[in-house]
């Protein structure tokens, strides 16, 4: 089958993708009930499974996880003695932030400079858009060649680990030759990427208590223990004066030998601002690929506005600890309780609660599928050559489908390349992006296909 035809395909479909993920953009999918509805994961859910049972898949359901979510799950069976593979995103999204600070609203698809603007337009909405208009386009010239499983998630961005649980209570249900994690991105917009490593991570809510009750900072205050000083005092602890993440007993100098990320071009994506310095040492991949990193994601605090003069009594934090590949992380958790125990200060009374957590993961870049999917984007990327990276985030579901199926080839790709600043405010698709990342996938199924009829 000639690849134009599946590209022509492709760019045939894109304005029915582009009305398809302004409609599931617009569910406020987050699921954390205390910030926003149930019944807007749960619409976005429903929207997902019909989209599935139109396109001729079998056995749709709705799986209520653990966690109180629901993943999507549908079976396109395909010709006899076909290899299967397991296609994966996920529908909820993070929550919009600031939404006074989106230049259009968050779940609104914007077209703005030749990008959409949307919360989970890329991360990863986009991600259920690809793989739809990659068995279309097979659909349309000549069939789709595997058995395909597709499994859409409800919790991902919250790291409750319910599509976790629910696999592995459920082993014969995600089982398949390959899997195509669609939650990842490019290392560069035009530049076709495979990631091959995830951090895993760890989240802990540490809450510091010095005082029965907030005190008057003139009549108590320089004798009275200070609840959040003792807090940034103990956060401070894990970081040294570079910025470096210093957990003790947990090596921090590993080496990545792949892919670099210039600087300038780092600077750059994080839209660091003039003059303030990069943190931590080693290579910027070392940093992001190969290394732990800590990261304060909120404080229980009292706001600026409103605060009174007030000796606080107690204060929260709620900490992100990133794990790379060769670490693991029920051990890099250890370490790190044992550090805040070992920096509290002044015997402050200290509580830490686990409330997530998730393997790093490291695929074979050797297996078929790989082959498959490098030729697939040398074609779908005329004049460049598939490239191999990793990637700082964390993905639990990799590894759980990894301990599930050993012998499963995985694969990541997706619309996350640098410009969509997922998770920030003015998150954005690249339709360019979609359309030649849908025909990479349509090409990498018949590559695949073919590989295993040899």
């Amino acid at each position: 089958m000639p690849s134009q035809s599946i590209a022509e395909t492709v760019a045939s479909l894109m304005p029915r993708a582009k009305q398809e993920l302004s409609e599931l953009v617009a569910f406020q999918s987050v699921a954390d009930w205390a910030q926003f509805p149930q019944s807007e994961s749960q619409a976005a859910a429903n929207w997902v499974a019909d989209a599935l049972r139109v396109e001729g898949f079998r056995d749709v359901a709705l799986l209520d996880t653990p966690d109180g979510t629901q993943s999507v799950y549908g079976f396109l069976p395909g010709p006899a003695d076909a290899p299967t593979v397991l296609l994966y995103a996920h529908y909820d999204v993070q929550p919009p932030l600031d939404e006074a600070a989106w230049t259009s609203p968050a779940f609104e698809l914007t077209e703005r400079d030749g990008r959409w603007y949307g919360r989970g337009s890329a991360d990863c909405k986009g991600g259920f858009i690809m793989h739809l208009l990659a068995l279309r386009a097979l659909k349309a010239n000549g069939g789709v060649p595997v058995n395909v499983k597709v499994i859409v998630e409800g919790s991902e961005e919250q790291g409750t680990g319910g599509l976790q649980q629910y696999a592995t209570a459920h082993p014969e249900l995600l089982a398949a030759d390959a899997v195509v994690i669609g939650d990842a991105g490019n290392f560069r917009t035009g530049l076709p990427t495979v990631t091959a490593t995830l951090r895993g991570m760890c989240l802990l809510k540490v809450k510091i208590d010095t005082l029965g009750g907030n005190l008057h900072s003139g009549m108590f205050g320089g004798a009275a223990p200070d609840a959040l000083a003792a807090l940034i005092q103990l956060l401070a602890s894990l970081r040294a004066p570079d910025g470096s993440t210093t957990v003790d007993g947990l090596a921090s100098d590993a080496v990545w030998e792949g892919l670099q990320y210039p600087e300038a071009d780092f600077r750059s994506d994080a839209k660091v601002l003039d003059g303030v310095e990069l943190i931590g040492a080693g290579t910027i991949a070392d940093r992001l690929w190969a290394r732990p990193a800590v990261t304060v994601l909120g404080i229980d605090a009292p706001p600026v506005v409103g605060a009174t003069p007030s000796v606080q009594a107690s204060a929260g934090a709620l900490v992100s600890l990133r794990v790379p590949p060769g670490m693991d992380t029920t051990e890099a958790i250890k370490l790190l309780e044992a550090h805040l125990v070992a920096h509290t200060p002044w015997k402050a009374h200290l509580e830490v609660e686990i409330v997530g957590q998730g393997q790093p993961f490291q695929a074979d870049t050797d297996s078929p599928a790989y082959a498959s999917m490098a030729q697939a984007m040398k074609v779908a990327y005329p004049g460049q050559e598939m490239q191999i990276s990793g990637m700082g985030g964390s993905i639990p579901l990799c590894n759980t489908l990894t301990e599930l199926y050993p012998d499963a080839e995985m694969l990541l790709i997706g619309l996350s390349e640098p410009e969509a600043q997922i998770h920030a405010v003015n998150e954005s698709v690249s339709p360019e992006e979609l359309e030649r990342l849908s025909v990479t996938e349509a090409l990498f199924l018949l590559n695949y296909a073919e590989s295993k009829r040899a």
